[in-house]
Order: structure tokens, then sequence, then C-alpha cells
């Protein structure tokens, strides 16, 4: 199916559900896209499916809205990455663009969300979401990097918000608003210090609730705060896209 395109701008959505295939690796027994967003099978590692997301056009521009969802269920390993950064572009509707996630994943079940960086070009106005529904016994690693601007160049508004659960309870709902028309102070000491990326990095294990990981700041500029649940989130911030992923995965490795 193609994307729909509606007065104001295009509605997209990208599904994927991933099960166990009963010979110790993961079917893809959904794996839909269109218009704007395509996903790609790639090769996988032992137990793990590997799922590309493709941008097949420039977006989300102004009025558009997509949605990506993945459902991982028990005993599914799944990792989803992107092809390039995303570019919020301003469009010929001057709505806000909306991009949102929708992540489930089931009890024995593992998911990798990795997406490139999430650009916010001037003039654009984006609202972002990642909800994460996880089960007792799931695994989840989310990275989500944004940054401020194409080189040389002012950002638009972005917003971005998270939220995870674990066995029903909520462990992280966080809100980050930046640019034109954003809260006062999203630029100052306590906000992005004059940095042009901001991450996070969400990490949830089973494990985390027997052997809690302790809070520490990693560098000058990332924090590792453990969650009240079997969760860890890393906030960074960076000069730039390059600096702000080693942070990350600095990070990510420490967690084991």
């Amino acid at each position: 199916m193609d994307g729909v395109t509606v007065a104001g701008g295009v509605r997209a959505v990208a599904r994927i559900a991933a099960r166990d295939d009963g010979r110790g690796g993961t079917a893809l027994p959904v794996l839909d896209s269109d218009g704007p967003l395509a996903l790609r099978r790639t090769r996988g590692s032992g137990a793990e499916a590997r799922v590309v997301l493709v941008g097949a056009m420039s977006g989300p521009l102004g009025g558009d809205h997509f949605t990506v969802e993945a459902d991982v269920e028990t005993g599914a390993r799944l990792r989803v990455g992107s092809a390039a950064a995303t570019i919020a572009l301003p469009g010929q509707s001057k709505g806000e663009a909306r991009y949102d996630v929708r992540l489930s994943v089931a009890d024995g079940a593992e998911l990798h969300w990795l997406p490139e960086q999430l650009i916010s070009a001037r003039g654009s106005d984006l609202y972002v979401t990642t909800h994460a529904d996880v089960g007792a016994a799931g695994r989840l690693v989310v990275r989500e990097e944004q940054v401020l601007g194409r080189v040389g160049e002012d950002p638009g508004r972005l917003t971005s918000r998270i939220r995870v659960r674990v066995a029903g309870r909520t462990v992280l709902d966080q809100e980050l608003a930046c640019g034109p028309g954003a809260p006062g102070g999203w630029d100052g000491p306590a906000g992005l210090g004059g940095c042009r990326a901001a991450g996070q990095l969400v990490v949830v294990r089973p494990e985390f609730a027997d052997a809690p990981v302790a809070a520490r700041v990693l560098d000058e500029n990332a924090v590792v705060m453990p969650l009240a649940g079997p969760a860890v989130l890393v906030s960074a911030v960076a000069a730039d896209a390059l600096r702000l992923r080693g942070v990350l995965d600095e990070a990510l490795a420490s967690l084991g």
C-alpha cells in the first residue's frame, strides 16, 4: 500500500512483527511499509533478525504523519536500524509534522532499536514520540539522537517524547523540546549548554532488578541513571553527531 496524501501532508505506516521460528531463529511474518517508509530485511546474526528502515522520500515535511510499529513476540530477537539520518524539513503545509514509534517486547523477547540521527533543519517543526511496552522478562535497547540543524544552519523546532513501560509500569516518561518556540532555557546551562546534538539510550534488562546499575557521570556531558525498574537511562549532549554516537556507544558497552 502506498502512503496516503491528505490535506496538510502524507500519512504513512510501517509495521514489523517478529516471532520465534521454532528452529533457533526469528521469523518476520509481518514486514509492511508504504510511501516514504520502506522496510528491508538484511542478513541476521544467530537467532537475531535484522531490519533496516529506508527513507524512500524526503521528510517528514510539515503536516506529514509517519508511524513505525514493531512487535517482538516471546523468544524472538530483532535489531532495527536505518539506512541514513532522518531530516525534518519545512513543507508547503505550515502544520507540525509527527513521527510516532510504537514498540512492544514480550517476555523472553529482545529488541534493539538503533536508528540513525534525526536532524532538525531550519524552518521545520517536528514532534517525535517513542512508546515502548516491555514484558517483565523482556529486553530492550533504544537509542535516540537529535541533531540541531545541518552544518552552519539554525535548527527548526523539535520536540521528542520517550515513554517506556515495563510489566505495565511506567519507568520513564520524558520530553525534550528544542529550537524556536521551545520553552526558555532549552539551550542554557540546564539544557543543551550550547551543544548541537543530544541523545538518549534506554536499556531494559531483567537482571537489573537484582543487580541495579549505579548512577554515574560518564564524561562531562553524559550521565548514567538507573530508573525505577529494571532499566537504565543514559542522557548525553555533544558538539556534533559523531561525538554523541561515541559517547552513547561507550555507555552501551559499559553496561555489558
